[in-house]
């Protein structure tokens, strides 16, 4: 097991679908402020600006540039998330699938709605994991998590986040958004410093506050996977797409794309 985590926190990532590991990134903080800069002053094909005309503050997202911004790529190889994504998910192994920035500039008021990863992905399993680290400190404008609704029996609809509409046609495969404060439902909230790090399933509701304080909130997701993770057919286009990675149904991820960063026993 890595040292940065205990038995407690595994156990407590199976049950809730989510927990808080400490310094998961705090070696590599500046490297990763490093390729965000570098992210954002070339944005990728599917960088995204998330507020309407007339909102104040800005809300960038990107994802998918791993393989072009070094300093990614470094962390990627370097950080000991790989390790202790393969202790929290029980896995032997661990593949790349991708990874995310998001950026709230100070004033931002927009919340990141509440979702699931989950439908929005190609990928079947409950061998999966997210890791969503700050590079700024983050006080009252952090992630929030519903705790165990990795485990609920229907997924949440997808949803597009400046449009809110709905990513597939058929929305009777899936529950409505709940409003988790309104329905009472335990969410899990952390003030963290740059480094430490939310870890959640793909399943598990979450979203974030509006960022209305005076620093930025840069934020790093890493998306990462494990030994029964599959390629599964959505009902259409995924995020991200991935467009002609020429998978089946049932097939596991192309190693070429999806690279293994660990494997259990082998150095």
């Amino acid at each position: 097991m890595n040292p940065l985590i205990t038995q407690t926190d595994i156990d407590t990532y199976q049950r809730d679908g989510v927990v808080i590991i400490r310094g998961l990134f705090k070696d590599h903080v500046d490297a990763i402020r490093a390729g965000i800069e570098r992210n954002m002053a070339d944005p990728g094909p599917y960088a995204a600006e998330n507020l309407h005309a007339g909102e104040g503050g800005r809300f960038f997202d990107d994802y998918c540039n791993w393989t072009r911004i070094a300093e990614f790529g470094e962390v990627i190889s370097k950080s000991p998330a790989a390790e202790v994504a393969a202790d929290l998910m029980g896995a032997n192994r661990v593949q790349v699938f991708h990874d995310h920035i998001l950026v709230k500039e100070p004033g931002t008021s927009k919340p990141t709605p509440w979702h699931q990863d989950g439908p929005y992905y190609f990928v079947d399993g409950i061998q999966n994991i997210s890791f969503w680290s700050p590079m700024d400190t983050v006080q009252g404008a952090g992630l929030r998590c519903v705790a165990g609704s990795h485990l609920w029996e229907k997924p949440v609809l997808p949803k597009r986040w400046l449009a809110d509409t709905s990513f597939y046609p058929d929305e009777n495969a899936y529950m409505p958004v709940p409003d988790p404060d309104a329905e009472g439902m335990d969410i899990r909230e952390w003030d963290m410093e740059p480094g430490d790090a939310v870890a959640f399933n793909y399943g598990t509701l979450h979203g974030a506050r509006g960022n209305t304080t005076d620093r930025r909130r840069r934020a790093f997701s890493l998306r990462l996977v494990g030994d029964d993770a599959r390629y599964v057919e959505r009902p259409g286009p995924t995020s991200p797409p991935f467009p002609g990675h020429g998978m089946n149904a049932g097939d596991t991820l192309r190693e070429d794309w999806f690279p293994v960063i660990y494997q259990r026993g082998v150095a």
